[in-house]
């Protein structure tokens, strides 16, 4: 999986800055994230945009807005997925995974 390059466009707000390929799937340059969506109470601990998990970050923005290609159960997924394979600990791929599952299970879906 390729990592994924981005530039600030606004606070909280980036732009893919060159086309960025994993699992098959393209997201073409332009693609806007705002990093993930930790609680600000957080970002010490867990930083929004962390190169660290942000491909995986991006990845599952782009899901999440094709929603209805996708779906939001294998968006979170295919995050878990990139997590791991980028070299994030299991232990927070599973945190992760497990806060937009929640997320979507209670504030998107009902």
């Amino acid at each position: 999986m390729d990592r994924v390059v981005v530039q600030p466009i606004a606070k909280d707000k980036f732009r893919v800055y060159k086309d960025f390929k994993c699992y098959g799937y393209t997201i073409h340059a332009g693609f806007v994230t705002n990093g993930a969506n930790i609680p600000r109470l957080f970002w010490s601990l867990f930083p929004p945009n962390s190169p660290e998990y942000l491909s995986a970050v991006v990845l599952h923005d782009y899901m999440c807005a094709n929603v209805s290609e996708y779906g939001y159960e294998m968006a979170d997924k295919y995050f878990y997925d990139a997590m791991l394979k980028i070299g994030v600990p299991k232990w927070k791929a599973k945190l992760f995974y497990f806060c937009v599952k929640w997320y979507h299970k209670f504030k998107v879906l009902n």
